[in-house]
């Protein structure tokens, strides 16, 4: 596979990438509560954790509930960590919900319940990664930091590196790359960072990129290339029904829907298959989830 380094030959120059990109993105963003201005860092923060590993459709409805229930931190923090997860609906992966609930807390404790600005108080808040430190600190207070998620890794990797597909894990050469390619200005730089984000969701998708619309047509190496097949390591495939995560949300779906602790017997009901739900319900009591209770019963978290 062809290495990802900002010296290729057929890297084009990051400066004749940033105006068509983020002028194609001033025409065609989606207009995303997020994104508004009224959002706020809390809006945005909420909305990364969210967006990881879920799209934009699901998300909508549940955001737009969380902050209308938790329009600060704070408010967030002062709920046991059980109703962020019953909050949480069914977008999957619910530690996100967790750790969600365990940034507000420190955000409460350590910053007067503002979300703090600084990327090192970012990323030391708890649950909180270096993509989604970059994020925040890119889109809610415009500052210059380049943000990787899948859509902008892809977006790089064909049109910086020639390649169809990036790594299944972020490397330091495309941290580098990113950084190469990024504006020298803040302001500038946020907008690239939510423009190639966009540009990766829209059109220079997983699969059926539409060239025609993309703004870099041009100027990207895959294309110029044409198109080469991937010859990476086979990407991972996404799958669901029948596996622990299937059981693991069916039993979460029946401590959401309860107001009390609900009994073993509900929860033997939906799986037939006694060992891998038990293990489902080992894995979400070992992940903070659920609580057991001393008469067999369970519920999600008070604290």
């Amino acid at each position: 596979m062809t290495a990802m380094t900002s010296t290729s030959p057929q890297t084009p120059p990051a400066a004749s990438l940033h105006t068509p990109v983020i002028g194609w993105f001033e025409q065609h963003a989606r207009d995303l509560p997020w994104r508004r201005p009224e959002a706020g860092a809390w809006g945005v923060m909420v909305s990364e954790f969210m967006l990881q590993q879920t799209p934009v459709s699901r998300v909508l409805p549940v955001y737009e509930q969380w902050l209308a229930r938790w329009p600060r931190p704070a408010d967030l923090a002062a709920e046991a960590p059980g109703e962020a997860v019953r909050a949480w609906g069914r977008l999957g992966y619910p530690r996100r919900a967790l750790r969600l609930h365990g940034a507000a807390q420190a955000i409460a404790e350590r910053h007067g319940g503002d979300v703090p600005s600084e990327h090192a108080q970012l990323l030391a808040l708890p649950g909180i990664g270096e993509y989604t430190a970059a994020a925040v600190a890119s889109f809610a207070y415009g500052q210059r930091h380049a943000v990787l998620d899948t859509n902008v890794r892809r977006v790089f990797a064909r049109a910086a590196t020639g390649i169809q597909y990036p790594p299944n894990a972020t490397t330091a050469a495309e941290r580098k790359l990113a950084r190469a390619l990024l504006p020298e200005e803040d302001e500038r730089a946020a907008r690239w960072a939510a423009a190639t984000m966009e540009l990766g969701a829209l059109v220079c998708t997983a699969r059926n990129e539409d060239c025609d619309r993309c703004p870099i047509a041009s100027r990207c190496a895959w294309r110029l290339a044409g198109k080469p097949a991937y010859e990476g390591p086979p990407r991972k495939a996404q799958t669901y029904a029948g596996t622990d995560r299937q059981v693991r949300g069916r039993l979460l779906a029946v401590l959401r829907d309860a107001l009390n602790p609900v009994s073993q017997a509900a929860l033997d009901a939906v799986w037939e298959e006694p060992v891998q739900r038990a293990r489902a319900l080992d894995g979400l009591v070992a992940d903070g989830l659920v609580e057991p209770l001393a008469d067999g019963r369970y519920r999600l978290p008070l604290t």
